[in-house]
């Protein structure tokens, strides 16, 4: 596993060092003389498309052109530009200027951190590399996140948990910091999945015991019966009720957990208040690399698997 140096926008904000470089003209120069990559808010973005950051002690003019790797090329449009005000954006500074008033603007550049995240991290990373990730945007097919220094890549929906969802916002929130694991690579994309994170069958069955009365929530009604997520990673069949809707909270007893079919049988016991909290995610690996990934038990008739390769 490659070692972290760039983190997705954001992450270094409220940081001590990052606050104390910007705190002052002369830790800004500290940080342009030693390289260091620093995070401020950006507060507009002007008509010739340059990104303006407001520095605990003095502006800071992010140009056209340095506002993110591509731009410069065409490969990028504006609208990335534009789609970061008000949110965290990362750079190096370059130098300063006069403005007009006669005060001192520093000179900014999120282009060259980007492009050195690319070369000297996200290059050297391999299948099966476990990272962390940031949520930036959510849509039907899938979560896009930044990876690093605001370079964005996706977790499908199908690869978000096993337990099916109809969205991303089912899982995910815009602003969420979640770990994340390289699937592979399609020429310059990184490939990303994320339920290989959340747990063997196996390993979130065992937080639930038959004969026990526990929360779930409604992921789909079908003919047959109505599937129930007790876990991102584990859920049950429970036969039909009336008026049971997709994302509705409720109580079930667990009747049965068997595991050479994959099966949990509920029994939906009544309706519930939603979490005004959601729970955070649980991650049941913790590591920064995995090689393969074995979701069913050992005698299961259904193998489910990954092989990071």
């Amino acid at each position: 596993m490659v070692k972290r140096s760039f983190y997705p926008e954001g992450m270094l904000l409220d940081t001590p060092g990052n606050l104390s470089a910007t705190a002052s003209e002369q830790g800004l120069r500290q940080a342009m003389a030693a390289g260091t990559v620093l995070e401020a808010r950006a507060v507009a973005c002007d008509a010739q498309h340059d990104l303006w950051v407001q520095l605990p002690c003095m502006p800071g003019r992010i140009p056209r052109e340095e506002g993110a790797a591509g731009i410069r090329e065409g490969e990028v449009r504006d609208i990335a530009l534009i789609a970061r005000v008000g949110k965290p954006v990362t750079f190096r500074v370059t130098g300063f200027e006069t403005d007009a008033a006669g005060h001192t603007v520093a000179l900014l550049s999120r282009r060259s951190v980007q492009e050195d995240c690319r070369t000297q991290y996200l290059s050297a990373l391999r299948a099966g590399d476990v990272i962390d990730a940031r949520v930036t945007h959510l849509e039907p097919f899938g979560a896009f996140v930044d990876i690093g220094c605001g370079i964005a890549s996706m977790v499908p929906i199908d690869a978000i948990s096993v337990s099916r969802i109809s969205h991303p916002s089912d899982r995910f929130s815009v602003g969420q910091r979640i770990r994340v694991v390289v699937r592979g690579f399609e020429g310059s994309r990184i490939l990303l999945s994320h339920k290989e994170l959340l747990g063997t069958w196996e390993e979130n069955a065992a937080l639930f015991h038959v004969g026990e009365t526990t929360c779930g929530i409604v992921r789909s009604v079908e003919k047959y019966g109505v599937f129930i997520e007790l876990t991102p990673n584990l859920a049950g069949l429970a036969e039909l009720r009336q008026h049971l809707t997709p994302g509705q909270y409720t109580s079930v007893y667990i009747k049965a957990l068997i595991p050479e079919k994959l099966k949990v049988k509920l029994i939906v016991v009544d309706v519930c208040e939603p979490q005004a909290h959601p729970e955070p995610m649980r991650y049941f690996f913790e590591g920064d690399h995995l090689d393969k990934w074995v979701y069913t038990p050992r005698g299961a008739g259904k193998y489910i698997e990954t092989v990071f390769a």
